[in-house]
């Protein structure tokens, strides 16, 4: 079936608030959630819709939240910003003079309902398409906290009240507004116009435009919904709620897909991630912002990858790995830290107590334990020795180091950069290498043993004889 065309259709995000419950100096539309920030999310599900027109209404920190909306390249997005926080009604207000003169209907929203699904808005966009007002609804056991749907003795919607508004009477009502809406745009407008400030916030409520439209004879319709699609975000309780609706999402998307998540309770993965089939995701793992991971990979037990790309059949152990590139067959860890520019080509390790920067480490290449390397750029079938360093910064500058193919670098050796270790080269265990080491041939840099017969028994007699 094809979908409705939704070119006259436009979206208004109500994205002003400070978000007092907070307690913090982020806009409250900013706080993330699964690796995006809430406002984000909901632009992210506006998308599948194909709308004509989206406008973010923007207040508190208004540089910091126009930025973020413009970062989600959306097709036709501008902000305005509501220079005064007067309520709801007041911000949808001054977002309608911003309308192309195409659009004909509006979807308003709030910027804090990270967990709405594109098919539900679909749903409330679709849904009575000739209706003046349609608004999302949801039954609920205990309605605490949300605005009551009043109903007249036909069961047609005449209002909403604020639950700081209602009576004691009108708070035992289980039909509650979810704060999502589709108008008309010239009826809105012109209710828009109607609104007073007399409640106890002292503000313009959005939810009275549906009392003053059945006032005037507009019947407002009514589209239910989940309520763990539509509950709002207001302190970090209710954050840390929507993030575990969001994770459990797409861990079970992720599953229905082909991979195993060996734990889903202890196991963290954003949205923004992707997993390919038949990857095995173990306890404890952390997969964040644009991780890509290939099919038949091993991710965990402990391991947390941020911006990584995990190539097919690659195995990450207890590490971390930061925009960091795995290749294919790569063994990584346990306890391996790879920061950001670190290239694995294919087959290559970086083992126990190993932390790679700004590197790439060539096919079949090992660094397999205790060892740093930075700013280098190692060639294929190398092996690096327990213990090495490449000292790649003198106070002021960092330097490259360069292995060439097939290369050995002894355990413990020192490489002082800017240096460079030829192909098939060798460089002996404990040396301190300051200058180029030629194709094929054996670097030794270190101090000659010197073995001095009959020493340790003087010395222990020496030191008995005092009695030691």
């Amino acid at each position: 079936m094809t979908s409705p065309a939704r070119d006259d259709l436009a979206a208004v995000v109500l994205a002003a608030g400070l978000g007092t419950r907070f307690r913090s100096d982020r806009a409250k539309v900013m706080h993330p959630v699964t690796g995006r920030t809430m406002l984000r999310h909901v632009l992210e599900a506006l998308r599948p819709l194909g709308l004509g027109q989206v406008v973010v209404v923007v207040g508190h920190q208004a540089d910091a939240v126009t930025q973020e909306a413009d970062a989600a390249d959306f097709h036709r997005l501008m902000t305005v910003t509501q220079e005064e926080q007067r309520g709801t009604g007041h911000a949808a207000r001054q977002a309608l003079p911003a309308l192309d003169a195409s659009i004909r209907r509006v979807l308003v929203l709030p910027g804090d309902t990270p967990l709405v699904r594109p098919s539900t808005l679909e749903r409330l966009a679709d849904a009575d398409i000739d209706s003046d007002a349609v608004l999302l609804s949801v039954q609920l056991d205990d309605p605490t906290g949300y605005g009551r749907l009043l109903h007249d003795d036909t069961g047609r919607v005449v209002g909403i009240v604020e639950e700081t508004d209602a009576t004691d009477q009108q708070r035992q009502l289980r039909h509650v507004n979810a704060g999502m809406y589709r108008f008309d745009r010239h009826v809105l407008a012109d209710v828009l116009g109607a609104l007073d400030a007399d409640n106890v916030q002292g503000e313009q409520y959005l939810t009275d435009v549906v009392g003053i439209l059945a006032e005037r004879g507009h019947t407002v319709r009514t589209v239910e919904a989940d309520i763990d699609e539509v509950r709002g975000v207001n302190d970090r309780v209710e954050l840390a709620a929507a993030a575990a609706v969001l994770r459990r999402r797409c861990l079970e998307e992720l599953m229905r897909s082909g991979v195993t998540v060996v734990d889903p309770a202890t196991t963290y993965i954003d949205v923004g991630v992707t997993v390919g089939r038949d990857t095995v995701v173990l306890p404890g793992s952390i997969l964040q912002g644009r991780t890509r991971v290939g099919d038949g990979a091993t991710v965990g037990p402990f391991t947390r990858l941020v911006d990584a790309e995990v190539a097919d059949g690659a195995h990450v152990e207890q590490s971390t790995v930061v925009a960091a590139s795995i290749g294919p067959d790569v063994s990584v860890g346990p306890y391996a830290y790879l920061r950001p520019g670190t290239r694995l080509e294919r087959g290559a390790k970086a083992g126990t107590f190993v932390e790679i920067k700004n590197s790439t480490v060539g096919e079949g290449s090992k660094v397999p334990h205790l060892s740093y390397v930075g700013d280098a750029t190692i060639g294929d079938d190398v092996n690096v020795g327990a213990g090495t360093v490449t000292v790649n910064y003198d106070g002021y500058g960092k330097y490259e180091t360069l292995i060439g193919d097939g290369a050995f670098i002894g355990s413990d050796s020192m490489l002082i950069a800017p240096v460079r270790i030829g192909d098939g080269a060798v460089t002996g265990a404990g040396s301190t290498i300051t200058n180029d080491v030629p194709s094929d041939a054996l670097a030794v840099a270190r101090a000659r043993q010197r073995n001095i017969d009959g020493w340790a028994a003087r010395r222990r007699q020496r030191e008995e004889g005092r009695g030691r």
